[in-house]
């Protein structure tokens, strides 16, 4: 394809390099507007700079991969109303024999549940867990957190549905979930086991402290948070939106959690000890409620906070719901009648276990529902309708509103896609990406171990410069009709050596992927035990770890 005129090459380059400043940048002073404002922002100068016709960009949208993608989120939202998670959560708290074993543990589960419910989804719903428990142990959370974002990555490059970029290559090829398996899965195995030991050898004096360092500090330091707090997190997998639960003026005074007793009414007889308990605004100490077994699937937990209003009022019981992020105040609750109380008991506890096998149906028909899209998937039907057909099977099991679940699905990220297929088709038409292909095409074919390891590192400083998810649609068409000159094997491969470099260069930076952003920030705003992960942190772990466990994959993938 020759270059366009000159007018188009120029405007398409700066429509592009909006978009790109804003994509990799999103916060510049200079207009501060975000991801998805700049992709929109990008496309709509395509338009209007008349480099694609808009009936070009309406065809640009690539709507199986946002169906996919779509379906995938839904997915993962009843999930982890289902406690998928939290499960996942308690298996690296079970048992755990030590630092290096809960880094294992991470790393581990990381990368399974990155495979199966996207590395971004990963990266939020377990960074606070993570978080906690290392600060609960006295442990440096630098590792583990490192351990989270970079195992994320890795394990989401073995699924096409591990990863925005997997889904776009997976559709774009044509090739079916279990090929997509068979091809990355063992190097994705070989990658998270080798990151284990590179981040062994580089923390191992931090994770080797003696037992007895670790429980002078623990006595010594304040204590972060208790086990049975650290097992009941709540995650929020579709979004980072954080609301506090209680005002500052109603949290003055704190009591501490307590152990439920024979009645609640003897609960000023216990004596307490202070502790600081995480919440995104303020500190609020919980204790059992009476009816928590009734509601395990909102686990709410009951405080006690006193009043220090001038108008007297005594204290107050404030029920907060941690799925909703949101509590609700009960003014004067009245003491139970003790002659009603036995019948009371009774008629609760029926109720209890109905609603209790209620809950476990539930549960039971969302995890078939996620076994039957996988297995589906690996099938080889159609991956969009089969995710879209998923979600909409969960929606109508779940015999409510769709509303409130359909809210947590991240349409700003939908929409961002939109704006980057507009964006980068344009750019495409200008013939600049394609003449700097037909500069480094021959040299980069990959028949040759030469030219397999100059396309590799095409891929992996681009999709740092630019992103995976561009580098993804910039190059894919071109490396696979590069590779298809020579087999039709060959470009099966070539797809699948974009799918594992464009992933694992991810790590090599703080800015390389999405879920590297989200781990830093879930934990800088973790209140009372956050942790400020910087750039030069990362890169100092992220360049020798990318580099090693790209060459040993790449040499997995290419054999295969």
């Amino acid at each position: 394809m020759a270059l366009a005129s000159t007018e188009k090459v120029v405007l398409g380059c700066v429509a592009f390099g909006i978009f790109w400043v804003l994509a990799v940048f999103p916060s510049v002073p200079f207009m501060p507007v975000g991801r998805t404002a700049g992709s929109l922002l990008g496309a709509m100068l395509m338009v209007l700079f008349r480099v694609m016709t808009p009936e070009e960009a309406y065809a640009a949208v690539d709507l199986p991969i946002l169906g996919l993608l779509f379906g995938t989120m839904v997915v993962s939202i009843f999930l982890e109303r289902a406690d998928m998670f939290k499960y996942l959560g308690s298996a690296l708290a079970w048992r755990s024999r030590g630092s290096k074993d809960l880094l294992f543990r991470v790393c581990l589960v990381s990368a399974v549940a990155s495979a199966l419910f996207t590395n971004d989804t990963c990266c939020v719903v377990l960074t606070e867990f993570i978080l906690k428990l290392a600060r609960q142990n006295n442990l440096p959370p630098q590792p583990f957190l490192l351990a989270l974002a970079s195992s994320s990555n890795i394990g989401s490059a073995a699924t096409p549905i591990g990863n925005p970029q997997n889904l776009v290559i997976a559709v774009q090829s044509g090739i079916s979930f279990g090929q997509f398996l068979i091809g990355v899965f063992p190097a994705m195995i070989v990658g998270v086991i080798t990151n284990t030991c590179i981040l062994l050898c580089y923390f191992w004096k931090y994770l080797s402290v003696p037992e007895k360092d670790q429980e002078g500090g623990r006595a010594a330091g304040p204590e972060v948070v208790a086990d049975d707090e650290v097992t009941s997190h709540r995650f929020t997998p579709a979004r980072m939106s954080h609301s506090s639960s209680v005002n500052g003026a109603d949290a003055d005074c704190i009591s501490e959690p307590i152990r439920r007793s024979d009645s609640l009414n003897r609960a000023d007889t216990l004596s307490l000890r202070s502790r600081s308990y995480n919440s995104e605004g303020d500190i609020q100490v919980a204790i059992r409620s009476k009816r928590a077994s009734s509601m395990s699937q909102e686990m709410v937990e009951v405080s006690t906070v006193c009043d220090r209003r001038d108008d007297g009022v005594g204290p107050r019981k404030i029920t907060r719901t941690t799925s909703h992020q949101r509590s609700v105040i009960i003014e004067d609750a009245p003491e139970a009648n003790a002659n009603g109380v036995d019948g009371e008991k009774g008629k609760d506890g029926d109720d209890a276990k109905e609603k209790r096998w209620k809950v476990l149906v539930w549960k039971s028909a969302v995890y078939l529902t996620t076994l039957g899209m996988l297995v589906a998937l690996l099938m080889g039907l159609n991956m969009s309708w089969s995710a879209i057909t998923a979600a909409l099977v969960l929606l109508a099991l779940d015999f409510t509103d769709a509303q409130a679940c359909l809210e947590k699905v991240s349409y700003s990220l939908l929409i961002f896609f939109c704006g980057m297929f507009i964006t980068v088709d344009g750019f495409n038409k200008t013939g600049i990406p394609n003449a700097l292909w037909e500069l480094v095409e021959p040299h980069s074919r990959i028949d040759s171990a030469k030219g397999t390891a100059l396309l590799a590192v095409v891929i992996l400083v681009l999709s740092n410069v630019a992103s995976n998810v561009p580098t993804v649609l910039l190059l894919g068409s071109r490396v696979a009709a590069s590779a298809a000159a020579i087999s039709p094997a060959s470009e099966k491969k070539a797809w699948l050596i974009l799918a594992w470099v464009s992933t694992v260069a991810g790590n090599l930076t703080l800015l390389g992927s999405a879920a590297n952003l989200i781990v830093c920030e879930q934990a800088r705003r973790a209140q009372f035990f956050g942790y400020n992960l910087t750039f030069w942190s990362h890169l100092r772990f992220g360049v020798p770890s990318t580099i090693i466990v790209t060459a040993i994959g790449l040499l997995i993938v290419v054999s295969y």
